[in-house]
Formats: structure tokens, C-alpha cells, sequence
């Protein structure tokens, strides 16, 4: 079977080199520079899944020691797989203290995730980048860098990804439609955006899902493949409330929840994100509404009813002037 045919479009479309990667040019701009003078420090990449962080690590790598100098110079762990301070004792302080038989005098150690490690396994971290920093670099990447201790952090140049933009997103459909022979309208291009929520491999996932039942991606598909709230349906319920109509709003609600059977928290958490974005809405009021989102969640949370708490807060937002 040819692999180009059977490859997961997540590795398909993963940027080999620096100029692929869409979205981080400030990253990229700085990090290139490190890898032109061949003194790099240790890394620490933070920011959402599939923002581009492991790809980062691995473009890094591939340029300072080529496709075939990566062997034995390159060394990926994922630490949600192993957290404790074995895995920093043995596989990390093995190949860390090895010295590189390139021309580059250090090796990297990638480390996915390294928020999921304990705090022993942390300080027995910051230990071994003391010792063996001569002969080898790491590229942290977590998610959320608050789990990361302050002696770490303070050892590494520190990268924040932020979610990919629309432009970069665009981007990168029609990257993928060109290759694969897809036509995506406008407003699947949006759907697709929207969905997403600036995770490059989320979108890549959608789209070669949407892409095994048609090369014609549609809204519709889109819907059907994902099962989630179309932000689009959520959007004229929160409009109708807004323009004080809360029985037609109510409507939309029953057709969210009872027909199409999503959740009161999947309807809340998206009504959420459409009213932050909302700039019609002054900022005091967003206040006051996103306050009462949070008291109406904790009391889905405790057991109260999804549909009553939900049309009390279409109630209040039907009520804002």
C-alpha cells in the first residue's frame, strides 16, 4: 500500500522545516537564530495542544543534525507516559550524559508534557540539565507552565504558543484541500475554523474524517462528523434573547437539547465563548454575564436541572439592555 495514501494527515502535513510552520513566525524568527549561531539553550515551549510545540522540537532537531544525524542525537519522551523519577534516573540521565558524534557537541532531549511530571521527578530534572548541559540541551513542552517549577523555568528560554489565528488556520486548509483534491466552501471554512479553535491538529483530524464520506466539504458534514453545538445554532438563540424575544429563544434551546440531545454544559460552555467575543455587549455587562454562566454551571454541576438553569440565564439576557 503507498504510504502517502494510508498516512495520518496529522504526520502527513507536519511541517518539516521552519518555513512550513504557520502561525509562530515570532517564534520561529528567534529560535532559527539559535540554531545559526549552534548554541542552543534549553527550551521550554508553553501553550495549547496543537499549537505547534512537538513539531517545533523536531524541526529544531532535524536542522541542527539533518534527517539522518537525528538517531542516537534525539531523544523524544513523553512524561504523561512516565512521571515519576525513574524515568529522569535512567532513560533521560543515560542518554543525557553520552556525548554527540556530530559536529554539533550536544544532543536534545524532548520532553512532551513535562507538566505531567512530579515534583521529585522536577527537581531530579533540574539536576541533570546542571550536570550534563555540556552535552545535552531539552525542550520542554507543556501546557500549562504554572505546573513547571520556578528552578526550571528559570534554566530555559521560555516559547508561549498561542492558538493559531484565522488567517493561519485558512492557511493551512487550503494547504491540505489543494493536496487532497477537496473543495471547502466558505462557510465550511469557517465551521472548520470555528471548531478547531486555533488546534492545528484538530482541524487536520476534522478535515481527513469529513474527507472519507466527500471531497465536497459542507457545513452540514462537518456537523454530523463532530456531533458538537454548531456555535452558528447557539448564536441565534443568544441573539433572539438578546432582542428581548425569550420564547423564541427558549425554542432554540428545546431544539439544542431535546431534539438534537446536547448537553446543558456542551450549550453553556459555547454560549460562553460566543458572548466573550460579543464587542455589541459593554464590558460591564459581559462581567455580570459571564459571573452568572459560572453560577449556572456549578449548579448544573451539583444536579440542578440543565433546562431550567439554562432558560434562566436566556431569562437574564433577554432582560439586558
Amino acid at each position: 500500500m503507498d504510504n502517502t495514501i494510508s498516512k495520518i494527515w496529522v504526520d502527513k502535513y507536519r511541517p518539516q522545516t521552519f518555513d512550513e510552520i504557520i502561525g509562530q513566525n515570532y517564534f520561529v524568527t528567534r529560535v532559527k537564530a539559535f540554531i545559526d549561531s549552534k548554541n542552543l539553550p534549553h527550551l521550554l515551549f508553553a501553550g495549547a495542544p496543537g499549537t505547534g510545540k512537538t513539531t517545533t522540537a523536531l524541526v529544531v532537531a532535524r536542522e541542527l543534525f539533518g534527517e539522518h544525524g537525528m538517531k542516537g542525537n534525539y531523544l523524544e519522551l513523553n512524561a504523561s507516559d512516565d512521571r515519576g523519577i525513574d524515568v529522569i534516573r535512567n532513560q533521560i540521565k543515560e542518554f543525557a550524559k553520552l556525548k554527540s558524534l556530530t559536529d554539533i557537541p550536544y544532543k536534545i532531549i524532548c520532553l512532551d508534557e513535562a507538566d505531567s511530571l512530579t515534583k521529585d521527578a522536577q527537581q531530579a530534572l533540574r539536576r541533570t540539565m546542571e550536570k550534563y548541559s555540556s552535552s545535552c540541551r531539552f525542550i520542554l513542552a507543556c501546557n500549562e507552565i504554572s505546573k513547571i517549577m520556578d528552578p526550571i523555568q528559570s534554566r530555559c528560554v521560555i516559547f508561549k504558543f498561542k492558538p493559531l489565528g484565522e488567517e493561519a488556520l485558512s492557511e493551512l486548509i487550503d494547504r491540505i484541500a489543494n493536496g487532497e483534491g477537496l473543495k471547502v466552501d466558505a462557510d465550511a471554512k469557517e465551521s472548520l475554523i470555528l471548531a478547531s479553535r486555533g488546534d492545528v491538529r484538530k482541524l487536520t483530524n476534522i478535515l481527513q474524517a469529513t474527507s472519507a464520506i466527500e471531497k465536497v466539504i459542507t457545513t452540514k458534514l462537518i456537523d454530523e462528523i463532530l456531533d458538537s453545538v454548531n456555535p452558528k445554532e447557539v448564536e441565534k438563540m443568544i441573539n433572539a434573547a438578546k432582542e428581548g424575544d425569550f420564547f423564541k429563544a427558549r425554542d432554540y434551546l428545546i431544539a439544542l437539547k431535546s431534539i438534537k440531545g446536547f448537553s446543558g454544559l456542551e450549550i453553556l460552555k459555547e454560549m460562553y465563548r460566543i458572548l466573550i467575543r460579543d464587542e455589541s455587549i459593554e464590558p460591564k455587562t459581559k462581567i455580570k454575564l459571564v459571573d452568572k454562566i459560572a453560577t449556572i454551571e456549578f449548579r448544573i454541576v451539583e444536579g440542578s436541572d440543565e433546562e431550567l438553569q439554562l432558560e434562566s440565564f436566556l431569562a437574564t439576557l433577554s432582560l439586558v439592555k
